[in-house]
C-alpha cells in the first residue's frame, strides 16, 4: 500500500509541476486573467467535448453501459447529500463569501483537475468513467450551482452546456455503432488530449491570482477545505461500500468526489458578483492540500474495495 501511496503522490505531483508552469508566468504577468479566462473557455467548450466524443467512440458493450449507469447514479447521489449539508453551513458569513464557500463544498473540480487524475492513476480506461461524472457534474453545476451563486435557474443552460451537448454527441455514436472519419477522429483525439496540460496551466494561473498570505490564514477557507476533501469523499466512501461495486468504480467515484475545488468556483463569482477573492483563496487552498489528500483516499479506496 506504501508502493501505492508513492505512485498515486507521484502522479499528482506531475500534475503539480504543470500548474507550475501556469503559475510562474501569471505571477511574473506573462499570464494575464483574460489569457487564463481564454483558455478556460477553450477547455471548456472544445476540449471538454472532445473527450466524452473520443471516449465513446467504442462499441456498446452491455458491461460497460451498466457500469457507466451505476457510476452516474453514485455521483448525482453525492451532489444530492452535499447540497443540503452545504446548506448548513457559513450561515453568517456576507452572502458574498457564503455563495462561494458552499459551491466549493458541493462542487470538485471534476473536468480540469478529475480526469487529468484519472487517466494517471488508473490509465485511459478509466476517462469514460469519468465523462460520466463530468456530465452530473454539469448539470448540477449549472442548475443548483447558479442559484448558489446568486443567479437564476436556466434549464435551457442545463440542458445546452459543452458537457451535455458532447455526451449527446457522443452517446449518439456509442449507441450507432457509428465512427467518425479517421480525419476526424483524430482531430477531436487531439483536442482531447490537450485536456490534462492546458488545464493544469490554467489552474496554476487561477492560483496564482489568489493572495497567499492571507489564504493560510482564513479559519473559514480551511473549514471549507475539509468538507470538499474529507467529508466529501468520506461519505462516497461510506455510500457506496456495501454495494460492492467494481473497484475500478468504486475508486473513480471516491477519486472524484476528493478533488479540490470546482474551477467555476471563481468564474461563476465574478459573473454573479460575488467574492471572487474567497473563490480563487478556496481554490489556491484545496488544490495544494489535495496533494496530501487525494492520495490517502486512493489507498483507503484501494484498500476497501479488495
Amino acid at each position: 500500500m506504501l508502493n501505492y501511496f508513492f505512485t498515486v503522490a507521484g502522479n499528482v505531483v506531475t500534475l503539480f509541476l504543470m500548474m507550475g508552469v501556469g503559475y510562474f508566468f501569471a505571477r511574473r504577468g506573462q499570464f494575464c486573467q483574460d489569457a487564463i479566462s481564454q483558455m478556460s473557455h477553450l477547455l471548456l467548450y472544445i476540449v471538454a467535448p472532445c473527450i466524452t466524443i473520443s471516449q465513446f467512440q467504442t462499441d456498446a458493450d452491455p458491461t460497460v453501459m451498466v457500469s457507466l449507469g451505476i457510476g452516474l447514479l453514485a455521483i448525482f447521489s453525492s451532489y444530492f447529500i452535499m447540497v443540503p449539508i452545504s446548506q448548513l453551513l457559513f450561515r453568517k458569513q456576507p452572502e458574498g463569501s457564503k455563495s462561494a464557500l458552499r459551491f466549493c463544498c458541493v462542487y470538485g473540480n471534476t473536468g480540469f483537475m478529475g480526469l487529468p487524475l484519472l487517466q494517471a492513476i488508473f490509465g485511459e480506461q478509466a476517462l469514460i468513467y469519468g465523462v460520466v461524472g463530468l456530465v452530473a457534474f454539469n448539470i448540477c453545476q449549472w442548475t443548483h450551482g447558479v442559484m448558489v451563486m446568486g443567479g437564476s435557474l436556466s434549464l435551457k443552460k442545463a440542458i445546452l452546456n459543452p458537457g451535455v451537448i458532447g455526451t449527446a454527441i457522443g452517446l449518439f455514436f456509442f449507441f450507432t455503432g457509428l465512427k467518425l472519419p479517421s480525419m476526424v477522429g483524430d482531430s477531436v483525439s487531439f483536442m482531447a488530449d490537450l485536456n490534462t496540460p492546458l488545464a493544469m496551466v490554467v489552474i496554476g494561473g487561477q492560483m496564482a491570482a489568489a493572495d497567499l498570505a492571507a489564504t493560510f490564514k482564513r479559519a473559514k477557507l480551511y473549514a471549507a477545505a475539509a468538507v470538499r476533501l474529507l467529508l466529501a469523499p468520506a461519505i462516497m466512501t461510506l455510500v457506496l461500500y456495501p454495494f460492492h461495486l467494481d473497484p475500478l468504480i468504486y475508486s473513480i467515484c471516491v477519486v472524484l468526489a476528493a478533488t479540490p475545488a470546482a474551477g467555476g468556483t471563481a468564474i461563476f463569482a465574478q459573473q454573479f458578483n460575488r467574492d471572487v477573492s474567497t473563490a480563487a483563496q478556496l481554490i489556491t487552498l484545496t488544490t495544494l492540500l489535495s496533494v496530501i489528500t487525494l492520495p490517502i483516499w486512493a489507498v483507503i479506496v484501494e484498500i476497501l474495495s479488495q
